[in-house]
């Protein structure tokens, strides 16, 4: 269904959230396009003029720390994946994420309760009804955000199938490290509001100059294809004598200069012709014998097409027309115009440059020769999302003004190399600006006739975030849209668009680059991979092993606590982990291709989330442009950018200390090798994010061993159920590569230094 919203062209793909029914969003519509919507089958809530939100917090998703919850025994059938306990703003509240083995149950539909203690040594109680969540056919898990007086030791769920399981609560974003503007010494707050492309840029390589021994510009090989289009009318209406023309320069070289006339002469038998006086052309409409006009549509357009001495690149009737009705003669000439008027309300002064566009990187690090982790933050493939690039150029201002007189920034800047794109989206960003403030996509219009009239040009684009490579909407995965006038229009091919081509190209030259961020905003989540699934079975892209997701989940906690630590905004557990779990299939977007294709890190990042209004005692979510300056409690653009630098920040610390590790990992088989009385569940340990190969049929562990893996999406590991003696044989590699005991498990090294343990089951 939110395909079929989002192809017939409403706005829907931010500000969702899922209920058990569905997904819920946001869109402004008319009257006439709310009765759309109805007929496709959305059910509108509320006074049909605004969707109603819940005292929950948005979103969603969870935390992979396993020590919060009890290991599954085999013959358990529910199982508590998670529970979180955090406060903001002077309240407490519990996130709790379960699965139920007979969760996909329909009828009866499986219900779970939850109840929970008060305290360590407190009973149980409050029962309340979990929400259960389905997507694409397939059971999620039940979950629900509960807001509570005092924070619980333990909780309980119970199935109406008749499972029960308990398990404790953990904190989420338990305070780390204080923020680096802790420091009464630290400089920041240099961002004192939104910044178009231009001056984005502009400041980039004034920090380069200012900056030589620690930045850099790296110019990005393919330009795009520019603020600007060609100069179009529709002349003669909607119907089918309506003729929609194009010019063949662009609008800014000449285009706008053009005016197209429809002329009735005097007289009969009078054939088509045209007639070019500079850039005046003059459509001389055919008469037929009794004096009456009889020039159709299609006619018309072919020959401004042929006679137009080259002015006119493009004539066609009006969108799905035939063409076939007669052309009335216009009042006088008509102009043509590439509707780039730069005149919106609010829009900052200043012209924006009509050509294609070279997109700037800011490289910034003491040592930028490929020796330390590269860290890619890419803001603004979305043109209307101003608020990332305001977080990026703040994040690249504390480093550089910072690096001489505070510590930790200096270990940054010496352990890491940071690229940063402060907009890739330049021609869309400038047409936010300046045209049409709500513009996702780039400017590239693909359209055909039936869509390339000017009425459309606020719907022309491709969504960068849906053009590359791996799971892809050209490949059937869910998320992405054929329709060039969609806001998730994934383009004609695969990395069709040069700002993708750019990001490729960036990381592939500089395979240092170890780590990246998509930065987005708003909804308030932080994600990674599988980013998209195929809807019919809901088949996802292949999930990162248990090892990666446990970095993903570590650093994460890391991040967040920074963004807390500003002004106690929570990035809530519901809405981190796999993005086509906390959000929704976005086929095609670079943080699958570039983890997949590359090995690379990457995170997706919505800025902007929920925050809660002690006030009112609700959730306030956020926009593409807030206010700049507003209660710096809520929802502001400043506040923003100032607590998401915060966790960029983190993001680079999470890097240098990445690249400087060389510790390796150790891990064990709990519990471990001994002679049981009968069957026993046994899992592995680790003492840090590592991904573990094991054999339990006598062959030595090598990377083709089969890997631990989770229990479930968004669970902790496997738990094995031994039930004959099993000798399990193992080694465990870290996210940075370093490998328990130094075992070289690409060789046939004598010493055979992995672990071992062997489960011995005693029959009774």
């Amino acid at each position: 269904m939110l395909d079929k919203v989002i192809a017939a062209g409403f706005d829907l793909e931010h500000g969702l959230r899922r209920v058990p029914t569905g997904i819920e969003g946001e869109a402004v519509a008319t009257a006439d396009q709310v009765a759309e919507l109805e007929a496709l089958g959305v059910e509108i809530l509320g006074d049909g003029e605004s969707f109603a939100w819940s005292e929950k917090a948005d979103g969603g998703l969870q935390a992979v720390r396993a020590a919060a919850v009890q290991p599954l025994a085999h013959e358990e059938t529910v199982r508590i994946a998670r529970a979180d306990w955090f406060t903001t703003k002077g309240q407490g509240f519990l996130y709790v994420e379960a699965r139920t083995t007979e969760g996909a149950q329909t009828d009866p539909i499986v219900t779970m309760q939850i109840e929970n203690d008060s305290g360590l040594g407190t009973s149980f109680g409050s029962a309340r009804t979990m929400s259960r969540f389905v997507d694409s056919g397939q059971y999620m898990f039940h979950r629900n955000l509960f807001k509570l007086d005092a924070r619980p030791s333990q909780i309980r769920v119970t199935s109406s199938t008749g499972g029960v399981a308990t398990g404790y609560v953990s904190n989420w974003l338990e305070d780390g490290a204080p923020p680096l503007t802790a420091n009464p010494a630290y400089k920041w707050d240099f961002v004192d509001g939104y910044r178009h492309p231009q001056q984005l840029f502009s400041r980039a390589e004034e920090i380069a100059r200012q900056y030589p021994d620690i930045a850099e510009i790296v110019y990005l090989p393919n330009r795009t294809n520019g603020y600007q289009r060609k100069a179009q009318a529709t002349i003669g209406g909607t119907g089918q004598g309506a003729v929609v023309v194009s010019s063949a320069a662009w609008g800014h070289e000449g285009g706008n200069d053009i005016t197209v006339e429809f002329v009735n002469r005097p007289g009969a038998n009078l054939p088509l012709g045209v007639e070019v006086a500079g850039k005046a052309v003059r459509v001389l409409l055919a008469k037929d014998a009794s004096g009456a006009l009889a020039s159709t549509a299609a006619q018309v357009a072919a020959a401004l097409e042929s006679q137009s001495q080259g002015l006119i690149d493009r004539a066609h009737p009006y969108r799905t027309n035939a063409g076939t009705g007669t052309v009335a003669a216009t009042s006088g000439p008509v102009a043509l115009t590439d509707f780039l008027d730069q005149k919106r309300a609010g829009a900052p002064e200043g012209e924006v440059p009509r050509g294609p566009a070279t997109i700037p990187v800011l490289r910034i690090g003491k040592h930028r020769d490929g020796r330390n982790p590269g860290v890619l933050i890419q803001a603004q493939d979305h043109a209307r999302e101003w608020v990332p690039a305001t977080t990026s150029l703040e994040s690249a201002e504390r480093l550089v003004h910072n690096y001489k007189s505070d510590w930790e920034t200096k270990k940054i800047v010496d352990n890491t190399d940071i690229f940063l794109i402060l907009s890739n989206n330049p021609d869309g960003a400038n047409y936010s600006f300046y045209n049409f403030a709500s513009q996702r996509r780039n400017m590239t219009n693909h359209c055909a006739d039936d869509n390339a009239d000017p009425a459309r040009r606020n719907s022309w684009g491709v969504d960068l975030n849906r053009n590359y490579r791996v799971g892809s909407a050209h490949d059937g995965y869910a998320g992405g849209s054929n329709s060039c006038v969609s806001d998730t229009y994934q383009g004609p091919e695969k990395l069709s668009e040069p700002e993708s081509k750019n990001i490729i190209w960036l990381v592939e030259k500089y395979s240092n680059i170890k780590f990246m961020m998509s930065v987005h905003s708003n909804g308030g989540q932080l994600f990674w991979q599988p980013g998209a699934y195929i809807a019919d079975g809901r088949i996802t892209t292949p999930r990162p092993p248990l090892g990666d997701e446990a970095f993903y989940w570590q650093s994460a906690a890391r991040i967040l606590s920074q963004v807390k630590a500003h002004r106690q905004t929570v990035v809530t557990p519901e809405n981190v982990g796999g993005s086509s779990d906390v959000l929704y299939s976005s086929a095609g977007n670079v943080r699958e291709d570039l983890y997949h294709t590359y090995g690379i890190y990457a995170f997706g990042w919505e800025v902007g989330g929920s925050i809660y209004n002690p006030a009112t005692g609700n959730w306030q979510g956020g926009s593409f442009q807030p206010a700049w300056v507003g209660n710096p409690d809520l929802v502001s653009g400043h506040s923003e950018t100032m607590e998401y630098a915060n966790g960029i920040m983190e993001m680079f610390r999470i890097a240098a200390e990445w690249g400087k590790d060389n510790q390796m990992p150790t891990s064990r088989l709990v519990p471990g090798g001994a002679k049981y009385s009968g069957p026993v569940d046994v899992r592995f340990e680790t003492s840090e994010p590592a991904t573990i190969y094991y054999t339990t049929d006598g062959s030595r562990p090598t990377l083709e061993s089969p890997r631990y893996a989770a229990t479930e999406f968004r669970e902790p590991g496997q738990v094995f159920h031994v039930t004959e003696t099993t000798t399990f044989r193992w080694f465990s590699v870290d996210s940075a590569g370093n490998i328990e005991q130094n075992y070289d498990p690409s060789s046939n090294d004598k010493r055979n230094n992995y672990r071992t343990a062997t489960i011995t089951v005693v029959e009774q």
